[in-house]
């Protein structure tokens, strides 16, 4: 887990089956009282606090293709330097991916994990919108370390990957 949980809003009280999925959205962040900004109907931001820093979790909705995208930038920059190595730390993330990828949104040189659902021929229920901000989270808790080895701490993708993924056994 990612050190919150996600309160169950019961799924028979949000349901959205047509219409835009950011209401639903808005209705969750809301319950769990997470700063969010919505500027228009097509997006909402919302501020997460994690254990290693902020997310910027960003959800879009495009009406016409039925699509909701969500993306959960880290509160870090990759120097122009770095962005070979992060390309490479990138690839070695994403094949341990079963849902979503991460990628560099190179204008502003921000790793982000993105996501995308279709929503048309029934909508979301709230438990499925939790569990992809769960999603989310969860996976830029576990992969934060490997960016910060390869942007911060200079090491290649490879060492940076086997030393964030280690697990430990055991209790202390």
């Amino acid at each position: 887990m990612w050190g919150y949980e996600i309160m169950s809003m019961g799924a028979e009280d949000f349901v959205t089956t047509v219409g835009n999925p950011l209401d639903l959205v808005e209705d969750i962040v809301s319950a769990h009282q997470w700063p969010f900004e919505r500027n228009c109907d097509e997006e909402l931001s919302v501020t997460v606090a994690g254990t290693w820093c902020d997310y910027h979790l960003g959800f879009s909705f495009n009406s016409a293709q039925g699509g909701l995208q969500l993306a959960s930038a880290y509160d870090m920059r990759v120097p122009g330097k770095r962005q070979a190595d992060v390309h490479g730390l990138l690839a070695m993330v994403n094949e341990r991916m079963w849902l979503g990828h991460f990628d560099l949104w190179i204008e502003d040189g921000v790793p982000m994990f993105r996501h995308a659902v279709l929503t048309r021929g029934g909508g979301m229920h709230a438990s499925q919108m939790e569990e992809l901000i769960e999603i989310a989270i969860t996976e830029c808790e576990r992969f934060y370390p490997a960016f910060q080895f390869v942007i911060w701490g200079g090491k290649a993708p490879a060492e940076a990957i086997a030393a964030a993924m280690l697990e430990t056994m055991g209790e202390a």
